[in-house]
């Protein structure tokens, strides 16, 4: 059964590590069989509309996009101990149980490992508020697991975990 996927990106940047991990989960997640992904760098999407100021198209094919997916992976990098405004901005104009009945995926990047319970203190949280089902296998890469902006293999396998994991709640089947 194929599931949609929808990848987020909260990075101002297309090419951090946060969206490098984002990419890769996307592809563990083809290898897992899921259904189509799309990623969406919500950097590229009108401020004015992720604001709320006005409605915008785009903006509001991101947010369908979102409700029509059965798996939702969310990266971002961590600014000042919690997730990117970006991500902020975009899950307060979701709909209350957005995610209910949705499996999601948490992948963080930081500079250092002090910052690494900024995913069980604000990414997960914010995941669950709006009902999602987040896999147990939450990614956090720092800046010493990047070789010429290529992850090292242990950071690969936690990406292959929770997207096994994530392949495996979103069919059904247990991990």
């Amino acid at each position: 059964m194929s599931t949609p996927v929808i990848g987020l990106s909260g990075s101002p940047n297309t090419s951090s590590r946060s969206r490098a991990l984002l990419d890769l989960a996307l592809t563990a997640l083809e290898r897992q069989g899921t259904g189509p992904s799309r990623l969406i760098d919500l950097a590229k999407l009108p401020a004015d509309a992720l604001l709320g100021r006005r409605e915008d198209r785009e903006v509001a094919d991101v947010i369908q996009a979102v409700l029509d997916a059965g798996i939702v992976v969310v990266s971002t990098p961590i600014y000042r101990a919690t997730y990117s405004g970006l991500l902020k901005v975009l899950f307060d104009l979701l709909p209350q149980h957005a995610l209910a009945r949705k499996v999601a995926i948490a992948i963080a990047t930081g500079a250092e490992p002090g910052h690494l319970l900024a995913v069980d203190h604000g990414l997960r949280p914010l995941l669950a508020s709006v009902g999602a089902l987040v896999v147990a296998t939450a990614v956090y890469g720092t800046d010493a697991q990047f070789r010429n902006g290529t992850a090292e293999p242990a950071l690969v396998e936690q990406i292959e975990r929770a997207a096994l994991e994530a392949a495996s709640l979103a069919a059904g089947v247990p991990t």
